[in-house]
Formats: C-alpha cells, sequence, structure tokens
C-alpha cells in the first residue's frame, strides 16, 4: 500500500541507461519500470525522487540527477541499489508530505536506506515524522547555511520547518545538529535558541578548516538533510540563486561520505536542487560518495563486545569521563551517563561519538561542549 505513491521511472531514463555499459552503475541498479517494484528483500539502499511543481505549472525533472549518477562508474560495491521512481506532487503540501512518508517509513522498516531528491527542505519534515512508528528518538543533521526556523504561525517551509518539527507531537527529536551556517544568514535570537535547547552547530569556516569535526556529528545520525544552497555557486553552477560562500564541491563530497560511513543514518536527503546541469553532476557525485561510504560501513553501532574496544577513564573533581577507542577503525565515543527514568528511549543514547582531540582536551580538563549538552537534555 505505501509503495502504491511511487510512479516508474521516465521511459527516457529507461532507454539511457539501456546503452550503458555494463560496467557503469545504471547497469547494476534495479529499476522501477512500468510492470512492478523490484524486489526489495535484496535491496540495501533506495533512491526516490520527489516531484515538485513550479509556479508556472511544470513539474520538477530529476532525469539529469538519474542520467548523471548512472553514468558513472561503481567502486567495488556490493551494495543493492534501487531506484523506486517518483513521488508525484499531491493535491496539497499535506498529501505530499504524508506520501512520501509512508514510502519511507515501510523503506526503514525494511531495513532499507532512502535516498530522496528533488524537492524543497520543508521535506525534512515528512522524513522526521517517518520515524514515529519506531519509537525512538531522532537524531537531525542538516547541512545548511540557515537554521530554518520560522514563527509557529508561518505555513511549513523550505524556511521554518524546523520550528515544526521542534513544536509538533509527537515530539522525538532528541538533537539536531546544523553543519556549516553562515552567520550572517541567521538572527542572533536563531543562534541564541540553539544553544539554549542544547542543541550543536559548526559554522561554515570551522568546519572547512577541519572538515574531520562533522565525522561524530554524522556517526550520531539518523537523518541527513542536505541543503544544495549550502555550496557555493562557482562549484555548485546554481546561479539563479547565487551563493558566494559554501562548501565546496570537494567538501559536500566528503560530507556525503561521512554520512554513508554512519552506522546509524537511516536516510539521506537532498533538497532545493537548481535544475541546472553543473549542479545536476555535483549532485550524482555526492549520491556516489554517500553510496561508497555506505559500503565501507564498519558496522560499530551499536556496540558489541566491549572486547574491541579500550576503554579510558578520566578522573574529574566530582564524576568521571569514560572514553571507548575502536579498535577497528580508531574511532571514539564518550559515555553519557543515564540520568533519565521518565523516558526509556533515551536509553539508546548512552554512548556519544566524539574524536580525538575532544579526548585530548578532557585530559587537560576540558569537558566536551557536545557530552555536557547531552547530559543537559538526559537531565531534563
Amino acid at each position: 500500500m505505501e509503495f502504491s505513491f511511487l510512479e516508474p521511472i521516465d521511459i527516457e531514463i529507461q532507454q539511457f541507461v539501456k546503452q550503458l555499459t555494463s560496467q557503469q552503475l545504471g547497469s547494476k541498479v534495479v529499476f522501477h519500470n512500468s510492470e512492478d517494484l523490484p524486489d526489495l528483500n535484496k535491496i540495501r539502499v533506495a533512491i526516490v525522487g520527489v516531484l515538485e511543481s513550479k509556479q508556472d505549472g511544470t513539474v520538477t525533472s530529476l532525469k539529469s540527477i538519474r542520467n548523471e549518477l548512472y553514468a558513472l562508474y561503481p567502486g567495488n560495491w556490493e551494495t543493492s541499489i534501487a531506484d523506486l521512481g517518483n513521488i508525484r506532487p499531491g493535491h496539497s503540501q499535506k498529501d505530499t508530505f504524508f506520501a512520501l512518508q509512508s514510502v519511507v517509513s515501510a523503506l526503514i522498516k525494511k531495513r532499507i536506506i532512502p535516498i530522496i531528491i528533488g524537492g524543497s527542505q520543508d521535506l525534512t519534515y515528512a522524513l522526521y515524522r517517518a520515524y514515529d512508528v519506531l519509537e525512538q528518538m531522532v537524531n537531525l543533521v542538516a547541512i545548511d547555511s540557515k537554521f530554518d526556523f520560522g514563527k509557529e504561525s508561518d505555513v511549513i517551509s523550505a524556511t521554518s520547518y524546523l520550528t515544526k518539527i521542534i513544536l509538533d507531537e509527537p515530539n522525538n527529536l532528541f538533537n539536531f545538529c546544523n553543519v556549516g551556517y553562515q552567520t550572517y544568514y541567521n538572527s542572533q535570537e536563531e543562534i541564541d535558541l540553539v544553544e539554549k535547547l542544547f542543541f550543536d552547530s559548526y559554522r561554515l569556516g570551522d568546519v572547512c578548516s577541519n572538515i574531520s569535526i562533522a565525522e561524530p556529528v554524522f556517526r550520531d545520525a539518523d537523518i541527513i538533510s542536505l541543503d544544495l544552497t549550502s555550496i557555493k555557486t562557482s562549484d555548485s553552477g546554481n546561479f539563479r540563486n547565487f551563493i558566494p560562500n559554501g562548501f565546496s564541491g570537494k567538501e559536500i563530497c566528503s560530507l556525503a561520505r561521512y554520512a554513508g560511513l554512519s552506522d546509524k543514518v537511516s536516510c539521506f536527503g537532498i533538497f532545493n536542487h537548481g535544475d541546472t546541469e553543473q549542479e545536476s553532476k555535483l549532485t550524482s557525485q555526492i549520491i556516489w560518495y554517500f553510496i561508497e561510504g555506505f559500503h565501507y560501513r564498519s558496522n560499530e553501532y551499536p556496540f558489541g563486545s566491549k572486547e574491541n574496544y579500550l576503554k579510558y577513564i578520566i578522573p574529574l573533581e566530582d564524576q568521571e569521563l569514560v572514553f571507548y577507542k575502536s579498535h577497528k577503525t580508531g574511532r571514539w565515543w564518550i559515555e553519557i551517563p543515564y540520568l533519565s527514568t521518565a523516558n526509556t528511549k533515551l536509553k539508546k543514547n548512552t554512548l556519544l561519538p566524539c574524536y580525538h582531540e575532544e579526548y585530548l582536551a578532557a585530559c587537560q580538563h576540558e569537558i566536551p561542549e557536545r557530552w555536557w549538552k547531552a547530559q543537559r537534555k538526559n537531565i531534563i
């Protein structure tokens, strides 16, 4: 029933794929054609397009992204990929949200990771609501130059969806993190609100100076929402909405690979496509790097045997910090003491990914900021 919202991919794309060599990615993907959906039992990654009506009445096309993607050559992957086609615009925004929520929820329950392309970033709300049936707290990471807060009375949009996520019931949001915000696009009130809610945020300059600081953030995320306007125009080719500063193509692909590597990420959305040839090329490579990362997942989360990790205990005045380092990958985690008894969903958030520098700082009695924020949310 949930997949009845999907329509097959365009005949033109199917014909394009038939012309590819057996080594190219398109020859290794199964497609939702006019006959039926592919067998999902063996699928691990599914691409789903969300079409959007323009002001002139036409519908956005995702054909260029798909053609660019399927013409690429895959790595040494064993990942089984399906293209399930598109969700057409509903009669209302609510209809489109419901269709996307239903499809994503069904895929996640089948342990299939959906890659959502097209549409505006307010579709992130539908991705978030897809987790309602799983009865778990959700960590959301947005790669965006703006926080996308709005007034409570505002109609949900690409610039206000986060407010609706925070306020609407059921409230399953445990943490939100913005990667790449640009201060001059956000009011001081919004920046202060992020701090007040104990959310995380990383300025564009900080991430570009040391992109590895974003890796633990992605390792702790369930949903990644990428706004393509976070990429500078010189790399994206989106001159309709000129962006002088933003991530480079190389940086955004590195972030996509981090997202794919995360054992926890179960949904990846790419939004606000400018529908240009250059941006289609870059978007296809973003998807390629996410799948590349997925192929090399280490399956370290959730923790298995503690024998695979080295435990470090740092005594402080009134408590101790406990770190774990993986023998397999060398990645780090810090333990969050479980203090709340009211919300059993939080039991899944007792280990927080971190990086080596945070351990070194803790040795100098500097408590990691993300640990402190997570601790505060646990108490509340």
